[in-house]
């Protein structure tokens, strides 16, 4: 025995895994045996076993699931050919030495006509297993007809159980092998358009050869454009195949291709081929496999619907357990959150890019808590906010006595971070010699601290944000180009808030929320008038500046939900400015009535404001506040 695993699909394909130790583990960890990075998979995803030279795989209650033969499994005894499907990798399990039961063949198009010596055509609707009138006078004799049918039951049971596309497929081919003397096949799938041929899958009876499979396109699309069946034999007696060196080399002499219809269109076709000279394809299998179509073209559809949605359920699955603090649901929002879960597994040093307050270290944060380093130190230092000396010793750290106020020896936040993921925001503010220090970082792991000769290793996933445009800097001589480029590995631009308007309601809502429990206000929302001002308006300073906004109305507000008046007057212009006409006029009309209403309180007060508040029913605060923003402020002036 050769116990191993195969890796036919996925990041590590051709690889080979010799199953040895009593136990391989799988899963996006770097503890298991076999670690992949992709973020579909679990830390912990699956486990294979041996014992007494039998083996087995285990699902770890993994998020998504394992797979073999394209049914999920919790635990199963593996058998030689298993196919193994864990996130997008996909394993073969072999026990013996024979390999055949690794990937399909090749298929290969070949855009020349096969010439045959006959052809035979039939429309699919004319298939005899089809009409019932036609049973009795019309079918072979009975031994054949009930072993057809027997295979007929066992296609129908057999492949509606199946969901993987794949494994489907093989299935099929290798039951239409058992009455059909093929020595290869093939299955074609197409897309919306006829013409365009989606996918291909090829198998052969005999072991894999290294040409693959050969198919005629010329066939291929006039059986799937027409949707009729073709029959030819004595493919090789055409002077004009002979001459072709590419169709002669497979020998083909009969070839068999059934269109798969499904309600009326086309999915693809079933393309068979031998070249033994005493096995010709007859009207017989013609028929036969006609039917098979049938009934295979609905398990195809079927399985690849299933596929789909189980790639939908797997983003969906991938958004809703990504751990982050980011509110938004916008396009741009949601592609950051896929770029995010496809990269935070990985400990590729990552740039982010953005204008200053849009949530570069929170993107930051997140790529950490998803990584498998969650479990270590996030550290965050503002490379703009400390000095070069400050900077270096924050990083790096000092011995004590390095420099004046040294008393003791310090460890830098690179140290700190050892095993987690350090955050260099503003990375552009940097000064030269830091750059410098910083690249070796980058390229060694190791440095000294600040007044000290002992180099220190780290193990340390980098990322780095900055608002400036690095390449500008490059070619102003600001900014290192090597380190650019050790930095740029990884990049992706948070979207300034002006980009992505439709998710300013869901961030005032979460603000509004968080700052009315943080200071004890009973504030449970946003007006539709103020609504309109915060949508309108283009935030220069993107997201904290529409918090710091939020903050400021729940502050100075006095009622259960934050309205114009409470935002400051810069926002409710913009507001008025881009408002269409009739928006215009029904705010000018209240701003006019409310002109009125204060100026008849202030007037029965005797100009007293705190009794024109009470008479309106307001805090005097907010009647200032209002006159200010009415312009009113002036007309009272001695």
């Amino acid at each position: 025995m050769n116990p191993r695993l195969v890796a036919v699909a996925g990041p590590f394909k051709g690889t080979v895994y010799p199953l040895a130790a009593e136990e391989f583990a799988i899963g996006r960890d770097s503890s298991n045996q076999l670690a992949i990075s992709d973020g579909v998979l679990s830390r912990r995803h699956c486990l294979i076993t041996s014992e007494a030279g039998r083996f087995k795989i285990a699902d770890l209650h993994s998020s998504n699931g394992t797979y073999v033969n394209g049914l999920p499994i919790d635990e199963k005894p593996l058998d030689h050919g298993d196919r193994i499907s864990v996130g997008d990798s996909r394993f073969v399990f072999l026990l013996d030495e024979d390999d055949t039961a690794l990937a399909d063949d090749p298929v290969q198009l070949d855009e020349r006509s096969y010439a045959a010596g006959s052809t035979m055509r039939l429309r699919v609707e004319d298939a005899l297993y089809l009409r019932p009138e036609k049973m009795i006078t019309s079918l072979p004799p009975l031994a054949r007809m009930a072993r057809d049918l027997s295979l007929l039951l066992k296609v129908s049971t057999t492949i509606n159980s199946i969901r993987d596309p794949v494994s489907l497929q093989r299935q099929l081919l290798e039951m239409i092998f058992e009455v059909v003397p093929a020595e290869s096949g093939a299955i074609l799938l197409v897309g919306g358009e006829p013409q365009h041929i989606l996918s291909t899958f090829g198998l052969r009876r005999a072991p894999r050869e290294k040409d693959g499979v050969q198919v005629s396109r010329t066939i291929a699309d006039q059986v799937i454009r027409e949707g009729i069946a073709i029959l030819s034999n004595d493919v090789l007696g055409s002077a004009e195949f002979a001459e072709a060196a590419s169709l002669t080399a497979p020998r083909i002499n009969s070839l068999l291709c059934v269109p798969l219809m499904l309600f009326g269109r086309t999915l693809g076709a079933i393309y068979l081929t031998t070249s033994d000279q005493a096995a010709r394809f007859n009207e017989g299998h013609l028929q036969l496999v006609a039917v098979i179509s049938g009934i295979a073209a609905v398990a195809l559809e079927n399985a690849r619907h299933i596929e789909w949605l189980a790639g939908e359920n797997r983003r969906l699955r991938e958004d809703s357990q990504l751990d982050h603090d980011m509110v938004g649901e916008s396009l741009r929002v949601r592609a950051i959150y896929e770029f995010i879960a496809k990269v935070a597994p990985t400990d590729s040093t990552v740039l982010i890019l953005g204008e200053s307050g849009t949530g570069k270290e929170l993107a930051a944060r997140a790529l950490h808590h998803n990584s498998p380093r969650d479990s270590k130190s996030f550290v965050a230092i503002n490379c703009a906010a400390l000095t070069e000396t400050l900077l270096e010793s924050e990083l790096f750290g000092h011995e004590k006595g390095a420099f004046t106020g040294a008393v003791a020896q310090k460890q830098g936040k690179l140290e700190i971070a050892d095993g987690g993921t350090i955050f260099l925001d503003e990375i552009g503010e940097m000064a030269p010699l830091m750059q410098a220090k910083l690249l070796r970082v980058l390229q060694e792991r190791e440095f000294e601290r600040v007044g000290g000769t002992r180099t220190i290793k780290v193990n340390v996933r980098v990322i780095a944000a900055t608002n400036r445009n690095l390449e500008e800097a490059m070619r102003d001589g600001q900014f290192r180009s090597d380190l650019f480029y050790r930095l740029d590995v990884v990049s992706f631009e948070m979207p300034p808030l002006r980009e992505r308007r439709e998710d300013i309601p869901a961030l005032a809502a979460y603000f509004v929320e968080k700052y009315a429990a943080k200071f004890n206000r009973k504030v449970s929302g946003v007006t539709v008038e103020a609504g309109a001002c915060l949508m309108n308006y283009d935030w220069p300073g993107n997201i904290r500046e529409l918090e710091n906004v939020i903050e400021r109305a729940v502050v100075l507000g006095t009622t259960a939900m934050v309205l114009p008046e409470d935002l400051p007057e810069m926002i409710v212009e913009a507001e008025q400015q881009a408002s269409a006409a009739p928006a215009t006029k029904y705010h000018e009309a209240m701003r006019e009535a409310k002109k009125q209403l204060i100026l008849k309180a202030v007037g029965e007060a005797n100009g007293s404001y705190t009794e024109a508040a009470k008479l309106l029913g307001i805090n005097p605060n907010y009647l200032h506040r209002l006159m200010r923003n009415l312009n009113l402020k002036a007309m009272f002036k001695k």
